[in-house]
């Protein structure tokens, strides 16, 4: 599991900006090389309500990237636990059994953009 912490992260001008007066700011959270090579599978709007969490699973040969909008949630991926924050960002490799817990008091948004290599990203559930 790879974290990546937004408030970790400087604002740099957009590469397309004059760098002396940028019109807009990014801040880089993952590049191509951070990413298993292959093709969008999906991109989702994600809700986790208050107390939930998603039934522990992975998939075949699509990685995940997570990116939590608001709230704070509890991850757990192949036995390695963390806590995440409104920003963070965290990829699951292919393979990777996880599971993700909302540990505050309001429902909590993420987007989740899944990478596949070659299939189709068949998830397989894992019994609790």
């Amino acid at each position: 599991m790879n974290i990546v912490r937004f408030n970790q992260h400087e604002y740099v001008p957009a590469s397309h900006e004059n760098p002396d007066a940028p019109g807009v700011w990014k801040k880089v959270l993952l590049t191509r090389s951070d990413l298993s090579p292959g093709g969008i599978q999906m991109i989702n709007w994600a809700r986790l309500p208050v107390g939930s969490s998603f039934q522990a699973h992975y998939h075949e040969d699509m990685e995940e990237v997570f990116i939590i909008l608001n709230g704070r949630v509890s991850i757990t991926v192949n036995g390695e636990s963390a806590e995440l924050g409104k920003a963070d960002t965290v990829v699951i490799p292919a393979r990777s059994t996880h599971v993700m817990t909302n540990i505050c008091d309001e429902d909590v948004c993420y987007i989740a953009v899944g990478i596949t290599q070659q299939g189709r990203g068949r998830t397989v559930v894992v019994e609790r």
